[in-house]
């Protein structure tokens, strides 16, 4: 069960806007301002201190591919979505991209505070879950791993259950997790040797 969610500190935090000039951009530097946040406007280039900062707004109406120095979907940072436009390429574009948090325009005098936190939770959410599927991945690599280790050790006439407590005996040996000495009898079989090293 995910635990409860807090509202973070915003003060101090720093803001980037890749906007063009505009009204929009006054009103939401205004808002950030208000709320603690040092903010960086810039467009069309996005600055390498991009990586730094905590917050990203992008405005989807004028955004393209080439301006982001990451793939879609892989922002390092939570970024927030400036929308005027509903045309179904900007809307399409704005999916595929992958933002955390959104603000219709024009940019008023409110509705910045929730968007920077749900920016904050999604992307951390979405960091998480990236984690917990790199780690379940590599289980589940382990876990293939064994079972090769155990099949390398059952060739010379041992049942499924005598190599795998072989492969038990000889973690214990090596003091390595059950995962590495399979890993290691997996890497001997590629390395050539055979199956008299395993004792």
């Amino acid at each position: 069960m995910r635990g409860r969610l807090s509202i973070p500190e915003l003060g101090g935090a720093r803001a980037v806007i890749l906007h063009r000039p505009h009204a929009n951009v006054t009103a939401l530097v205004r808002q950030l301002e208000a709320v603690g946040l040092h903010v960086e406007c810039c467009w069309p280039e996005l600055p390498a201190s991009v990586r730094g900062a905590d917050f990203l707004f992008i405005d989807v109406d004028t955004a393209f591919d080439d301006q982001f120095p990451w793939r879609p979907g892989d922002a390092p940072l939570p970024t927030i979505a400036l929308i005027g436009s509903e045309a179904p390429g900007r809307i399409e574009w704005l999916m595929n991209f992958g933002v955390d948090a959104q603000i219709l325009k024009p940019v008023g005098d409110n509705g910045v505070y929730s968007a920077l936190l749900i920016a904050r939770a999604t992307f951390d959410a979405r960091i998480g879950l990236a984690g917990e599927i790199q780690n379940l991945r590599q289980r589940l690599g382990q876990r293939q791993t064994v079972v090769q280790a155990v099949a390398v050790l059952a060739t010379r006439g041992k049942t499924e259950n005598e190599a795998y407590e072989q492969l038990r005996g000889m973690a214990m040996a090596w003091r390595v997790s059950f995962e590495e000495a399979a890993a290691r009898i997996v890497a001997s079989v590629s390395d050539g040797r055979t199956d008299k090293d395993h004792g």
